[in-house]
């Protein structure tokens, strides 16, 4: 029976890849009786499921302590090569709500994750079709490069908590509301921390094609070795290509990514002889508790302000 249940499950195709992996996740899911949300019977709490370190943060944000919350994902892990592992079927199998990003970032996970109906919830969905880079087959996942993009998810949360959970529905709302105030100031200060680079300096050059609206937003001409996607490879082409542009436009620094190996752009720098600028976060956030200095100021780098502040100061330091 289970193997009749894998194989009529395992035709769809997400990204390219054959989506084994996760159906087996959830059938291991559906035959154990771990509970990964915790003592559900005795919690009354709403148990809500997130994807990425960058959601986790901003529902824990929103929802605090009047829910569980289990995220899948940990820092450093790349969402787009992500494989589940069969506790992640027995968390979305049990969960009352799922927020994850959507546009084809969780990879083999988006099929199962696009069918669980009204309790899942895609924060992608916030951003208006006119708004998203990429094209249509395949837009820009990475939308919280632009912390006022990102505060556009908030409704998304804000909203799904209330209409399940009423009786916490107005400090849901409250919350929500201070979040947006503060990712509109942290955008503030992004913005005024970016134009201390002069502008012909302002060539972002990363892993992988994640920045294109952090680069909008505090503008940084983008330039990704690999494309939105880490699944496929850059080959020699564009490895020369990349290594001539620096040398011509005299890049400053070029720099490497947390979720995505370092060796492709350790090679660039080595054969266009400029620097490692550093790193940045792009797909995930850092270790919570993980405390980073800068001026006068410090921030945790596993929260969406710490990340975000990294990588501006990270960028501007190494440019500037």
């Amino acid at each position: 029976m289970i193997l009749s249940f894998l194989m009529a499950n395992n035709r769809a195709i997400v990204t390219g890849k054959i989506q084994l992996g996760f159906t087996l996740c959830i059938v291991l899911g559906m035959m154990s009786c771990s509970d990964p949300g915790g003592d559900s019977a005795s919690d009354p709490r709403l148990f809500v499921v997130t994807t990425t370190t960058m959601i986790t943060d901003l529902v824990k944000d929103i929802a605090g302590d009047e829910v569980r919350i289990k995220g899948l994902m940990g820092p450093g892990v790349d969402p787009h090569l992500y494989e589940p592992v069969p506790n992640d079927g027995i968390a979305l199998r049990e969960a009352d709500l799922v927020f994850y990003n959507g546009l084809l970032l969780e990879g083999q996970m988006t099929g199962f994750l696009e069918g669980k109906g009204d309790k899942s919830f895609a924060l992608g969905s916030s951003v208006a079709q006119g708004n998203l880079k990429g094209s249509n087959e395949h837009p820009d996942p990475h939308i919280w490069g632009d912390a006022r993009l990102w505060a556009g998810c908030v409704p998304v949360v804000v909203n799904a908590l209330a209409e399940l959970d009423p009786g916490h529905a107005e400090i849901y709302r409250k919350r929500g509301g201070e979040v947006r105030m503060k990712l509109e100031k942290l955008h503030q200060w992004a913005l005024q921390r970016g134009v201390e680079v002069p502008e012909q300096a302002r060539v972002l050059i990363t892993s992988h094609d994640a920045f294109e609206y952090f680069g909008q937003a505090y503008g940084f001409k983008v330039i990704g070795l690999q494309g939105i996607s880490t699944v496929t490879e850059a080959g020699i082409a564009e490895r020369v290509k990349l290594v001539d542009y620096i040398r011509q436009h005299s890049v400053k620094a070029i720099f490497v990514e947390s979720s995505v190996s370092p060796a492709a752009i350790e090679s660039i720098a080595a054969d266009s002889g400029v620097k490692i600028g550093g790193e940045l976060f792009s797909d995930a956030m850092g270790q919570p508790g993980d405390i980073e200095r800068s001026g006068d100021e410090e921030y945790d780098l596993g929260t969406y302000s710490g990340m975000l502040k990294h990588n501006i100061n990270t960028t501007v330091n190494a440019l500037k």
